[in-house]
């Protein structure tokens, strides 16, 4: 997957950059397609142009000649583990457990 026109229902990625003029640029920003963003595909219309993708809580249709200047990767599941790891146990809760009884 290289643009987000590339690809299908259900799949998502990670926005890389936009590739449009300045101004289409600025107004996809502040809708929420900046670098880094989750980008999900929601659905596509019967025809197939335009599709709905979901970013940053909101649902937002391009066409399909916008949507393939938006450059994206893969979404890469192990980062989003390291990025939020589980915290370890903490050692004093067994020994609240025992004050508690």
């Amino acid at each position: 997957m290289n643009v987000l026109s590339d690809m299908n229902v259900g799949d998502s990625g990670v926005l890389e950059g936009l590739d449009l003029p300045e101004s289409v640029q600025n107004h996809l920003m502040h809708m929420g397609f900046v670098p880094e963003a989750q980008v999900s595909v929601l659905r596509r219309a019967p025809a197939g142009d335009p599709t709905v993708y979901g970013v940053d809580g909101m649902e937002i249709a391009l066409r399909r000649e916008t949507a393939a200047a938006i450059r994206m990767h893969p979404h890469d599941a192990e980062s989003e583990h390291d990025a939020d790891p589980v915290p370890p146990p903490d050692e004093t809760i067994p020994e609240l457990f025992e004050a508690m009884r």
